[in-house]
């Protein structure tokens, strides 16, 4: 059996507000290679160790299949191959961070979570421009903390995207 972690926000109820309307964003980090990624933890319903799922014909690479979780049938998206970063091994590290989006359930698997933390307004900049070589679309920014650089992913945007295929788009 996987172990199970729910996340809760720090801050809680009202004070966990949105960049935006704070100047703070909380975002759950995870490694995926050699880097590091952060997605708000508002998102985040729970953490859970990577376990067997079941294969669905004809998805994309990416989805992995499914898992019943508690009664809910969870699609499970591999963030390496999705991201086209390297091969993807699942070992006692491998995570699958459980995601509420747009009222669906939805998994991604990576490499492992490291911590939650806080990032200021000023320590977030914008993306680079890259132009066709990558898709910025997806991101908030990049996240420095000391020596740390996050790529802060915009996760409602991504796992929305025509693509992916897997929620509506959200309502602006």
């Amino acid at each position: 059996m996987a172990e199970i972690t729910t996340l809760q926000p720090r801050s809680g109820g009202a004070a966990s507000q949105s960049l935006a309307d704070a100047g703070r964003l909380e975002v759950v980090t995870f490694t995926l290679g050699d880097e590091e990624y952060g997605i708000d933890i508002q998102k985040v319903q729970e953490l859970r160790g990577y376990d067997a799922v079941t294969r669905i014909a004809n998805a994309p690479e990416f989805i992995k299949g499914v898992v019943n979780l508690r009664g809910i049938i969870v699609p499970i998206i591999d963030m390496r191959i999705r991201f086209g970063i390297g091969t993807p091994s699942y070992d006692q590290f491998t995570v699958v961070i459980v995601l509420n989006i747009g009222g669906r359930v939805v998994g991604m698997v990576v490499d492992s979570v490291s911590d939650v933390i806080t990032l200021s307004h000023e320590q977030i900049k914008p993306a680079p421009a890259m132009g066709s070589v990558l898709d910025t679309d997806y991101l908030i920014g990049l996240g420095t903390l000391e020596e740390r650089m996050l790529i802060l992913v915009d996760i409602d945007r991504l796992m929305s995207s025509e693509e992916m295929g897997l929620i509506e788009k959200l309502a602006a």
